[in-house]
């Protein structure tokens, strides 16, 4: 028979007052769930209660009948346990240490990581394109998916229409054009103005306008509207909705959306200075890239340039073609030239030189005049850098091309005739924008049909590679390669040449590159329709 002193249950001494006044909760039942004892906090947990069902705790019910020695945790209503088992003969003594301080603390961790993680993932998204409606698009569907249930973007005024996108949560961004008064919603105005953000429960959701609600979107539970800050000037404002069945914004939620907004703005705010800068770049640019050649006055002209950076289109090489530079309007100047230097600085130059040269078209026919004039222009004393050039001025005297050519520190032209022999025009001079004056000495040349003189530049000579990489391609196989294009149009010409030098450079370092090619056709002239007029001629 069972000794009854071993079997009964062992209860806590109730009168000990260290384990009475313990802070912790102390709840001691037997194996039937009875309880058998409480320390005062627990009764003050749970008053009244005879068996641990009564606590409301069914996770330390269901622990305490399996009799385990870990540690359990749970929930009663919004507060946190941790309960810890005390086995003593038949009974256990659980612990309940309150740790709901400890879960709302990690709790607010995990969503301060989720939304950093957020933030971070929002700016790679945001910034990885630099187009301003993209982007726009972006920020929509980022604020309908992780802040609320739709999102407006807004962008400043265009011509008295305010740019928009909307995004519902889970649908597709939608862009706008909206002719509105923003002052229709209150802080919109303001927010478009940089202004601080009015707090969301000043705002009359039912007051919103109409073309603030995406279609079907229903009743608007809570609003908020906070400026897309930029680059010195607002970008734009955001617009957050949130559905009359969901709870309204809190502040920690009004907070993270300024921060998210903040990142939008300083991407859109990006998108817009460089589409300005890209559209003052094309402006620039149109005046500085290489003109598109053409017949002119019975005369074949025809351009290639090839940048030494193959991501730029501009350089320190340049070509021209003007005409009708002469009082009879039949005679045409052709302009090559080589700065010194690489990229933009070079290519400022570059327009400076173009437009100099457009400005003393009077006196082209006077070769040594137009580049002292030049010279004067550059030798400033404000330029460290200087130019070499090349002059021809063409004309077309029946089924021959007279040329007039003059060289400033620039290679003399090459000239392949008919038969394929190559000779090079006996033209030299002194660098332009170096020497307060300069001396050239011009040359005259006659093209026969078919006859080419062309026009280079020393990154053609000067280009390295080859089967070793490191051999200059040299006026002997611009001479060789020269002798294979008589006879064949001028266009033919400078993409055969070009295509020769950029096969032999391959993947390797270059100069700017540029040639320009007078040909003579090979063609009859005819008349102009009535007998007025200089007439063209046919291939």
């Amino acid at each position: 028979m069972a000794d009854p002193a071993r079997t009964a249950p062992v209860v806590p001494d109730t009168g000990d007052r260290g384990w009475a006044a313990a802070p912790v909760a102390a709840v001691c039942a037997d194996t039937a769930g009875t309880v058998l004892a409480l320390n005062e906090a627990a009764r003050t947990l749970f008053p009244g209660i005879e068996r641990l069902s009564e606590t409301g705790m069914d996770w330390l019910v269901a622990a305490h009948d399996r009799r385990g020695d870990e540690v359990v945790r749970g929930a009663l209503g919004e507060q946190s346990f941790a309960a810890h088992p005390i086995p003593h003969g038949e009974a256990v003594t659980w612990w309940l240490v309150d740790e709901t301080d400890t879960r709302l603390a990690q709790d607010a961790l995990v969503r301060e990581q989720e939304r950093t993680a957020f933030l971070s993932d929002a700016s790679a998204a945001l910034l990885g394109s630099l187009n301003l409606e993209r982007c726009m698009e972006v920020a929509a569907r980022l604020a309908a998916q992780h802040l609320a249930d739709a999102a407006l973007v807004l962008a400043p005024a265009t011509g008295g229409t305010y740019p928009g996108v909307t995004c519902v949560r889970g649908g597709e961004p939608t862009r706008s054009g909206l002719e509105i008064d923003p002052d229709e919603l209150p802080g919109l105005g303001e927010a478009l103005q940089g202004f601080p953000p009015v707090p969301s429960r000043w705002l009359d959701p039912d007051a919103a306008p109409g073309w603030v609600l995406p279609a079907g979107f229903g009743p608007v539970g809570s609003i908020v509207v906070t400026p897309l800050p930029g680059h010195g000037v607002p970008a734009g404002a955001l617009v957050l909705l949130r559905r009359g069945d969901r709870a309204s914004f809190t502040d920690q939620e009004e907070l993270f959306a300024r921060l998210f907004a903040a990142r939008a703005g300083a991407a859109m705010s990006a998108a817009r200075v460089f589409a300005l800068q890209a559209s003052i770049t094309d402006t620039l640019m149109r005046e500085l890239l290489p003109p598109t050649l053409e017949q002119l006055g019975g005369v074949e002209f025809a351009g290639r340039y090839r940048p030494a950076r193959d991501g730029e289109r501009i350089g320190g090489d340049f070509y021209d073609v003007h005409s009708a530079i002469t009082a009879e309007g039949d005679e045409s100047l052709a302009v090559l030239g080589d700065v010194c230097g690489k990229g933009l600085d070079a290519a400022v130059l570059t327009g400076k030189i173009r437009t100099t040269l457009r400005a003393l078209l009077h006196m082209a026919d006077d070769h040594e005049r137009l580049l002292n004039l030049l010279n004067r222009t550059l030798a400033d004393g404000r330029n460290a850098r200087f130019v070499t050039l090349v002059l021809a001025s063409a004309r077309r005297e029946g089924a021959t091309v007279r040329l007039r050519v003059t060289c400033a520190g620039h290679p003399p032209p090459l000239i392949v005739r008919a038969d394929g022999r190559v000779e090079e025009a006996d033209t030299h001079g002194s660098l332009i924008g170096v020497l307060p004056e300069i001396e050239s000495s011009g040359t005259d040349i006659t093209l026969d049909p078919g006859e080419t003189c062309l026009l280079y530049t020393d990154g053609i000579v000067e280009a390295r590679g080859g089967p070793l990489g490191d051999a200059m391609f040299g006026e002997d196989r611009l001479r060789q390669s020269l002798t294979e294009c008589a006879n064949m149009p001028a266009d033919a010409v400078v993409e055969r040449i070009q295509m020769l030098a950029s096969q032999w450079i391959g993947r390797g370092a270059h100069d700017d590159m540029a040639v320009l090619a007078i040909t003579a056709p090979r063609g009859q002239h005819l008349a102009a329709v009535g007998g007025h007029g200089r007439g063209r001629y046919t291939a």
